[in-house]
């Protein structure tokens, strides 16, 4: 069984004529154990999708099950349990707290399930030193390099032991070596058996990965299995299309995977020419039939 799945997933803003359509009829499984890298160009329904997974949002229509469990329409006070009981989140901007130092930073979830000052800060102690931080305990976060900002950040995210990281661009504030050191982390926790979802921009992190998925429009529109140490071929076609001679062509090329339609969904008829405005779908009150 799945610990994620979504089944006709869709999420809408606004309304009438204003309608904006996040996320469309998407259909997405996650095996427990998996590493999962998600592409796509800026509003492609990245952020939406893992904002729905991670339970901060719900879905317009359709179902999702987090570990056997019908979570959608949950109460408020039930969905924050579970996602404080399963899920870790790592952000692109750190988001720690400037006026908590190192351990209390990292011991601060654990204060929610009512666990003593002592347990909180020796918990926090522990995962600190797993990954590499245990002589930073009592330094401020101004005082921490961005790589060692996002180590906290990691810390924090797996206080409570969760069994899902969802990790939103860990390495877009990080230069090339920090970013290094953030993905053998990530790569270890992935082995440790935690399942991983990670937004990222950069197709060279999905080497990391043993799923990539390509998102465009609100909908998944590739979606393959990865071997350690290499580049998707659905990645490296759109990103290696052009003979690569300066490093100008290789951003280049990165910036191409972006933009990037898979060719089944392209149409070589006259009107694929034209730009067309995507219509908007209208839905049922209570389930996903088109009018």
């Amino acid at each position: 069984m799945p610990v994620i799945e979504l089944k006709d997933v869709s999420k809408l803003y606004g309304f009438g004529d204003a309608t904006t359509v996040a996320l469309d009829e998407v259909n997405f499984s996650v095996e427990k154990g998996e590493f999962v890298a998600i592409m796509g160009p800026s509003g492609s329904g990245k952020s939406t999708l893992l904002n729905i997974i991670g339970l901060l949002d719900k879905p317009t229509h359709g179902t999702y099950d987090l570990g056997g469990r019908r979570v959608e329409r949950m109460r408020a006070n039930r969905r924050s349990k579970i996602r404080r009981d399963t899920i870790g989140f790592i952000f692109q901007s750190f988001n720690l707290l400037p006026r908590l130092n190192v351990l209390e930073n990292v011991a601060l979830p654990l204060a929610y399930k009512g666990k003593t000052q002592t347990k909180r800060l020796k918990q926090a102690g522990a995962i600190l030193e797993e990954v590499g931080l245990a002589d930073r305990e009592y330094f401020m976060p101004k005082q921490l390099s961005g790589g060692q900002t996002q180590r906290v950040a990691i810390a924090r995210a797996l206080v409570n032991n969760p069994k899902i990281i969802i990790a939103d661009e860990p390495t877009g504030n990080l230069d090339s070596a920090s970013s290094l050191v953030i993905m053998e982390l990530l790569d270890k926790i992935h082995r440790d058996g935690n399942t991983i979802l990670m937004v990222t921009h950069n197709p060279e992190l999905t080497k990391y990965a043993s799923r990539v998925v390509f998102m465009h429009d609100g909908s998944i529109v590739a979606d393959e299995m990865s071997k350690f140490g290499e580049i998707p071929g659905f990645i490296k076609r759109r990103m290696y299309s052009v003979k690569i001679k300066t490093q100008e062509d290789k951003l280049k090329g990165v910036s191409a995977v972006m933009k990037a339609i898979p060719d089944k969904n392209t149409k070589n008829d006259d009107s694929s020419n034209k730009k067309q405005k995507k219509p908007i779908k209208k839905y049922k009150r209570k389930n996903k039939a088109k009018k």
